[in-house]
């Protein structure tokens, strides 16, 4: 059963105004914190993730790409001085 009492109607109409003003003003609070915080970071260089992992795809392929360098170089080296290492000049 509801009441008919204007004073508690006018007084539900307030409430209901009072959350949707709350509600929106924590949505306006958010998005405003969420503008705030893009702008800050906007102006770091920050890279995306596929930049990153591209560059450390890079930095595996160089790796192995020494690793198959240095196979070649002491085989070049063993076939050119027998089996011992060559000694450093000047020392």
């Amino acid at each position: 059963m509801q009441s008919e009492n204007p004073l508690i109607a006018d007084f539900v109409k307030l409430m209901n105004s009072a959350a949707g003003t709350v509600a929106g003003m924590g949505r306006e609070a958010r998005d405003s914190a969420r503008e705030h915080f893009k702008e800050a970071m906007g102006g770091m260089d920050f890279v995306s993730r596929e930049e990153f992992d591209a560059v450390k795809d890079m930095a595996a392929a160089a790796r192995e790409e020494n690793e198959a360098l240095k196979e070649r170089l002491a085989a070049l080296e063993a076939s050119v001085f027998g089996h011992e290492k060559p000694k450093p000049k000047g020392k």
